[in-house]
């Protein structure tokens, strides 16, 4: 993504701070005078993710943070075809969504849209699977465990499927058959987002 830009500024704030696993929300300044695009993160750890995707979910950029502290760079967000896009920081326990549009190479961001939530816990613990999950706007999820049993298959076999509905707080363990060799993978779909673990027994 070429790092001229053409028209418009927004200068995008994060605060990364959490309470009681929440963030403060961010602040956003639009300045028309400068000639750059800059996403500014107060706030960020090394191993957070920052990525640019459609709306479609396809990813068009994507940065590990390297360093603890601020943040900030240059994007020409104008040279995206016309559409809806959002930036998005995946943090340790959350991912923060910021939402834009792009039209006639005008760039606009929505404030009053952003939004975060908080990603699904999945732990293991002898043949246990511990499943958490917070959604304070009650979203869907699906969690999916697949086995295979030579750990080598392309198509593993799918044996337990769990579906949440207007559900805030899920906490759930799922046995597993302690005789029942393979590797198992646990797959959770949310909020247009998967997330996924693998454990062997």
């Amino acid at each position: 993504m070429k790092k001229e830009i053409k028209k418009g500024i927004l200068l995008v704030t994060i605060m990364g701070t959490m309470l009681s696993y929440a963030s403060k929300p961010s602040a956003f300044e639009v300045n028309n005078e400068i000639k750059k695009t800059m996403v500014v993160i107060n706030y960020v750890k090394e191993g957070q993710v920052l990525v640019i995707k459609d709306y479609f979910g396809v990813v068009l950029y994507k940065e590990y943070i390297e360093k603890t502290g601020a943040y900030t760079k240059g994007f020409d967000l104008t040279a995206l075809p016309d559409g809806n896009y959002f930036f998005e920081l995946d943090k340790d326990l959350e991912i923060q969504v910021i939402p834009f549009n792009v039209k006639a190479n005008k760039v606009e961001f929505h404030k009053e849209n952003e939004s975060k939530f908080f990603k699904p816990t999945i732990r293991i613990n002898d043949n246990k699977i511990l499943f958490s999950r917070l959604s304070l706007d009650y979203k869907p999820l699906e969690l999916k465990i697949y086995y295979d049993n030579d750990m080598s298959s392309s198509n593993p076999e799918l044996i337990y499927t769990d579906k949440f509905k207007d559900t805030k707080i899920i906490e759930r363990i799922y046995a597993l058959d302690k005789e029942k060799k393979g590797t198992y993978r646990i797959v959770v779909e949310t909020e247009g987002h998967e997330f996924s673990k693998t454990m062997t027994l």
